[in-house]
């Protein structure tokens, strides 16, 4: 008993020591400071288009599904089903196409030199007033002209 008293006594009296130690002072926060911070400045080297696409494969069933339902109205016996597997592939080829047709978005991948010298490439969907040249920051993950 005396053993588990005196090493409750010890852990108390260790922990009033570190809590001691402890800061609790806070830096004061500075509302609308904007660092000059070199690693989120920079300028813009290059400006490439990409198309991204981002087929699901619906298209694809979806066409395959009417092209295979079509191509069974067709004849009958072995030629039926000719019809069938050629309305089925050529359907999801053609709804394939008309989904990625349909999806394809642009976006930009753009290259920039920052002052700290790195080099990062960022991917936005859009550039608006962004061109070759221009002095940029880096926010979030987007560039804005500074």
């Amino acid at each position: 008993m005396k053993r588990s008293t005196t090493l409750a006594a010890a852990l108390f009296a260790g922990v009033a020591v570190l809590s001691g130690c402890a800061s609790t002072s806070q830096q004061p926060q500075q509302i609308g400071y904007i660092s000059n911070d070199s690693s989120s400045y920079g300028t813009i080297d290059s400006i490439q288009v990409m198309q991204a696409r981002g087929s699901s494969g619906a298209g694809a069933i979806t066409g395959g599904l009417i092209g295979g339902l079509l191509g069974n109205q067709v004849g009958s016996g072995g030629g039926r089903t000719a019809a069938t597997v050629a309305g089925a592939v050529g359907g999801a080829m053609v709804g394939n196409n008309v989904e990625n047709a349909r999806d394809a978005k642009q976006e930009y991948q753009i290259s920039v030199r920052m002052d700290n010298g790195d080099y990062r490439t960022v991917q936005q969907d859009s550039v608006y007033d962004l061109r070759v040249g221009n002095r940029v920051r880096l926010i979030d993950g987007r560039l804005y002209r500074y």
